[in-house]
């Protein structure tokens, strides 16, 4: 387990124009339809975050990923962990832009390129967005992004009976599956012993069973 924690997200509450920031999510929101377009985040969105960026997420209870500087968030976050999700779509439907501390919020869709029988398109429900700071120079200091983590393991779950996943997809659940940490994740504390999980397991059936 690798004993990193994931940077402070803390905002510095520095100030930019609010100009500044809209032209700079234009920028953004310019670049990532032409990176969905292309099928490559690295070439179009890389350039947008400072040398030392950090960029990261939430993978449920005791797991986050995390990408540590420029080169490690074009390999890693917008490399690798893209792959297999060419055919995506990420649309922003909402900016929150704060200019007084230099962040900005933005809303978006995880849209999959398939579609069920009755015509509906798969896509991970909830809420889903990116917590970004500013740092002048048209470029990101970090990101964090956030999602419905159990909604997108069903979307995943209905994905898989569909026969819809793609091959790289599929096996990076299995090296998931067999405990292997993919690059950029991290584990935030000791898991819980067998013995503490079947406690647990065995805690929640008695209140599912009894209310009590």
């Amino acid at each position: 387990m690798s004993d990193k924690r994931v940077p402070s997200m803390t905002p510095p509450n520095k100030a930019y124009p609010r100009e500044e920031l809209e032209e700079m999510m234009q920028k953004w929101l310019a670049a990532n339809v032409e990176a969905e377009k292309a099928g490559d985040w690295p070439t179009y969105l890389g350039p947008m975050y400072t040398e030392d960026a950090v960029y990261s997420w939430n993978i449920g209870p005791n797991e986050d990923f995390v990408a540590e500087g420029r080169s490690e968030i074009c390999d890693i976050a917008l490399g690798f962990q893209m792959h297999g999700f060419e055919e995506w779509e990420y649309p922003y439907h909402d900016i929150i832009i704060d200019e007084k501390r230099g962040t900005v919020i933005g809303f978006w869709k995880q849209l999959a390129p398939y579609r069920r029988k009755d015509g509906s398109r798969f896509e991970i429900a909830g809420i889903g967005g990116s917590w970004f700071e500013y740092a002048g120079n048209y470029q990101w200091h970090w990101q964090r992004d956030f999602f419905d983590f159990g909604n997108a393991k069903d979307c995943f779950f209905q994905l898989a009976g569909a026969g819809a996943l793609e091959p790289v997809v599929k096996k990076k659940i299995h090296q998931q599956a067999k405990g292997a940490l993919l690059p950029g994740h991290r584990k935030l504390r000791e898991e819980p012993s067998r013995w503490e999980k079947a406690r647990n397991a065995m805690a929640m059936v008695k209140i599912a069973m009894t209310g009590r």
